[in-house]
């Protein structure tokens, strides 16, 4: 083999010098600060990053300050409550976000590092430190918070806007009917979307007054659009006829007018009308796809009220509604609803509340009042927390017993 020749040897050295010298510059100049201390937290080393950073002159640090009183005194009272026992234990610490104090006052946001160096007789001889500029990081942190903060704010200010678009849709209150009361409550299922649920009593004449309760396909300003037009739709026809089925048919004309293009829109609605009737109420009721409404007796009892044949309100251009009519006596109470209450989702093998379970609810509250049966219903629909995927919507009308105290 032959020897390295003269030019070999001097590129060898020329290397050699440049391995120790990028070596040296890597340790200065490197794009984090190191730091080296001895077991008592004074500094021994420390390389021209760090001192660019904190604008101290490296006589200034080495051999007369601590890593410590480079810190803030919030960061000094973590670094030797926290930091410094978890070091003297585990050998190692990293990523702890600390701040250091500059040579003008400054705040200075860090990332550290630490790791104890042992001798060869594993006796630790001195702290090895590695601390990252964290004021970019830092930056950003409070720029996300900002904007969380403002994200949170534009949320309040939609669910402020939600909850009154929805009010709007809704009766402020109901009007006294003389020898009836009534009660109503809306579960909404989320802040952030307007239901499609409805419901409304009003007077037609001096004794006759309509009620209906309904659910609009979808949620959001859509469904609040159809809704505000269900309503008055509903309002006006019973103004010109109160004939329940044709009611209905006045509804499902004007909706499928309205939305047979591409974005059709349809509900389910009961409508009914109410009559004195002797000691009660003559009520004669309509559907269209809606859940039949519950009767809760006097003597207990409890029964649905189904109104067959009736088809979605919007599908089609005529569609089939049939009545009935049924007498609301003292004590007794006609208990309106929106699926929403049967689809609950509830963890059993069914999955659902369901229609079942729903009538032993109703059976066990009878005999009751309007008002009771609202807010029993009011409890159970709290009771299913985040099964209750839709808004629901309940009304109860009922005639006080004898012995019902009169208001």
């Amino acid at each position: 083999m032959n020897a390295p020749g003269h030019g070999e040897r001097g590129e060898a050295v020329v290397f050699s010098s440049l391995l120790e010298d990028s070596a040296e510059d890597l340790y200065e100049n490197a794009p984090c600060g190191y730091l080296s201390t001895l077991l008592n937290g004074q500094i021994a080393k420390v390389n021209a990053t760090l001192l660019g950073w904190l604008g101290y002159a490296r006589e200034e640090l080495v051999g007369r300050r601590t890593f410590s009183d480079l810190l803030t005194v919030g960061g000094r009272l973590y670094y030797e409550t926290h930091f410094a026992p978890l070091l003297t234990m585990q050998g190692e610490v990293g990523g702890v976000a600390l701040e250091l104090r500059t040579a003008d006052g400054e705040r200075m946001p860090v990332l550290v590092t630490s790791k104890v160096k042992s001798g060869a007789d594993g006796r630790p001889q001195v702290i090895r430190t590695t601390i990252f500029d964290a004021s970019d990081r830092r930056a950003y942190e409070r720029e996300l918070l900002r904007a969380r903060q403002e994200a949170e704010r534009d949320r309040e200010r939609l669910q402020r806007l939600v909850t009154t678009l929805q009010r709007s849709l809704l009766p402020s209150s109901l009007p006294r009917v003389p020898g009836l009361r009534a009660a109503a409550h809306y579960h909404t299922a989320s802040r952030d979307e307007v239901g499609g649920d409805f419901y409304d009593l009003f007077p037609l004449s001096s004794e006759r007054w309509g009620f209906f309760l309904g659910d609009v396909c979808g949620k959001g300003a859509g469904a609040a659009a159809v809704t505000s037009l269900i309503r008055y739709t509903l309002r006006a026809a019973a103004v010109y006829d109160s004939d329940p089925v044709t009611v209905l048919d006045t509804l499902n004309t004007a909706l499928h007018q309205e939305y047979r293009g591409d974005d059709p829109r349809y509900c389910t609605a009961i409508f009914g009308i109410l009559a004195p009737d002797g000691d009660g109420f003559s009520i004669t009721l309509a559907s269209g796809g809606h859940p039949p409404c519950l009767l809760l007796r006097a003597d207990g009892t409890a029964d649905y009220q189904h109104t067959p044949d009736g088809l979605l309100i919007g599908i089609l251009p005529s569609a089939t509604f049939t009545s009935r009519v049924i007498h609301l006596g003292p004590g007794d109470t006609l208990l309106l609803y929106t699926d929403g209450l049967t689809e609950a989702r509830t963890g059993t093998p069914d999955g659902r509340y369901g229609d079942e379970a729903l009538h032993a609810f109703a059976t066990g509250l009878a005999p009751t009042t309007a008002s009771a049966a609202v807010a029993a219903l009011a409890d159970l629909l709290e009771g299913f927390g985040t099964g209750l995927d839709d808004d629901t919507a309940i009304l109860a009308l009922s005639v006080p017993s004898p012995e019902e105290p009169q208001p």
